[in-house]
């Protein structure tokens, strides 16, 4: 695979679930751009980057992209390492049908294990956290299984010997 893959991978994944976000936070739930941002720079920093400004919202934008990569290179570790994968992503309908497992388990490692540590809170299972849940398909594992899928080499086919 090539090193571009991941930041093809990257990219692609944190503007898609950047637009996600923005739209959801800003529309549906009546935030705004900067809260929304500062919201993701408090997990680490504590309800203090709230009352951040500008600094701690540009923190949380690059937190973003860095969660972003990394949920990006740990697939692409995946499709290189398991041929299974592999043929799954290749199968019909195989990036939807990958991106469908692999979305999910993102958002609930993120949400039930990896905010709390930080937060030192349980999740709050609103609407918003479903939405979060059925949203990581699209805007967060789609992209990277579409980018996945065009980097990665076709798998052999199955053979069955005597």
């Amino acid at each position: 695979m090539k090193p571009t893959t991941l930041l093809r991978a990257g990219l692609l994944t944190a503007a898609s679930d950047f637009a996600f976000a923005t739209v959801l936070a800003t529309v549906f739930f009546h935030s705004t751009f900067m809260r929304l941002w500062q919201g993701v720079a408090s997990v680490p920093l504590g309800r203090e980057a709230l009352d951040g400004g500008a600094r701690t919202m540009w923190i949380g934008l690059g937190l973003h992209v860095c969660v972003a990569f990394w949920w990006s290179g740990v697939f692409l570790f995946g499709v290189m390492r398991l041929e299974r994968l592999r043929q799954a992503l290749h199968a019909h309908l195989g990036i939807l049908k990958v991106a469908s497992v692999y979305g999910p388990c993102v958002w609930l490692v993120m949400s039930l294990v990896v905010i709390p540590l930080f937060t030192k809170r349980p999740p709050s299972l609103t609407v918003r956290w479903w939405v979060q849940l059925i949203g990581h398909v699209p805007f967060v594992a789609l992209p990277i299984a579409w980018t996945a899928r065009r980097a990665a080499v076709r798998p052999l086919p199955m053979t069955s010997e005597p």
